[in-house]
């Protein structure tokens, strides 16, 4: 099977088109950056690079030519360069458009497991709006909603990882924290391959939910343990004063933590929406959240 991945340079997007080519299938890897074939960060024969911006529906329908299905991973961060609205609303639109164009039969959308409209954060709503972009198109879609997803290269590890190992403290989102479930990347992968070739999952909405149910601060103290930090402090900090700094932080180079990341734990990432059906037992994540799991995503 030929697949185009859109957000193919990013950290899912990466994990993905490696896991897809071991499989036996072709990779078309889409991302705003330039790559030539053999050069794009996963050199191989089967994987080939194409410069497309997600809102340009022209570029995506020649990116999508010959193309089985397509795998929606693109997402941003909101900042100058791109908007939530521009990459989860007006992207999903032009992506839909191209593969309709382009004949292609499978449509994955990854989304976020809370995603959903009413809801005071740009990052939730426009998810959602572009979800229903998807189960609207007449293709043969799956919504795939994930909570927070780890693993190398990602920003969780990355991120926390780099914090802690300058200042072995941890400031929790609430001072009654709610709960997470974090997703191993492979376990992702493995769901979007079962959603690209199981008709099971076909125009479905599914959520995807890693197998512990814990604290973030949870997760925390388990990366300090990893990197030899054992004695970390946790400071319960109330979900207010989350927000502030978000907001604060939003003015620096590199943010702390956003208004989106604040909203995301201040509710908790573990139970999924009415609108999510469960995965069959045999494709639920089923990897752990280990000193060995960590250790292969913290930065080097």
């Amino acid at each position: 099977m030929k697949i185009a991945i859109t957000g193919g340079t990013g950290f899912i997007g990466k994990h993905l088109a490696q896991d897809l080519v071991e499989r036996g299938h072709q990779v078309v890897v889409i991302s705003r950056g330039l790559y030539s074939r053999g050069q794009g960060p996963l050199p191989h024969d089967d994987i080939s690079y194409i410069r497309a911006n997600v809102t340009d529906t022209s570029e995506l329908t020649r990116a999508f030519t010959g193309c089985t299905a397509v795998v929606h991973c693109a997402g941003t961060s909101e900042d100058k360069s791109q908007t939530f609205q521009q990459v989860h609303v007006e992207g999903a639109r032009s992506a839909i458009t191209a593969a309709q164009q382009a004949g292609v039969q499978k449509f994955v959308l990854l989304s976020y497991l809370h995603a959903r409209p009413n809801i005071r954060s740009a990052y939730h709503t426009t998810k959602w709006e572009g979800e229903e972009i998807v189960r609207q198109s007449g293709l043969n879609y799956t919504i795939l909603k994930a909570g927070l997803v780890y693993g190398q290269g990602d920003h969780l590890l990355s991120n926390l990882g780099n914090l802690l190992g300058k200042l072995p403290v941890f400031a929790t989102v609430g001072v009654h924290e709610k709960t997470v479930r974090l997703v191993a990347v492979e376990d992702l992968v493995n769901v979007i391959h079962a959603a690209l070739t199981d008709d099971r999952l076909s125009r479905k909405t599914v959520a995807v939910l890693g197998p512990e149910e814990f604290p973030f601060s949870i997760a925390a103290r388990r990366i300090a343990k990893t990197m030899g930090r054992p004695s970390l402090v946790v400071l319960p900090f109330p979900v207010f004063a989350q927000r502030l700094l978000a907001w604060v932080s939003g003015w620096m180079p590199k943010p702390l933590i956003s208004a989106s990341q604040v909203q995301m734990l201040a509710e908790g990432i573990s139970t999924p929406l009415p609108d999510s059906l469960a995965l069959p037992e045999e494709l639920a994540p089923k990897i752990n959240f280990t000193e060995e799991q960590i250790r292969k995503g913290l930065p080097s």
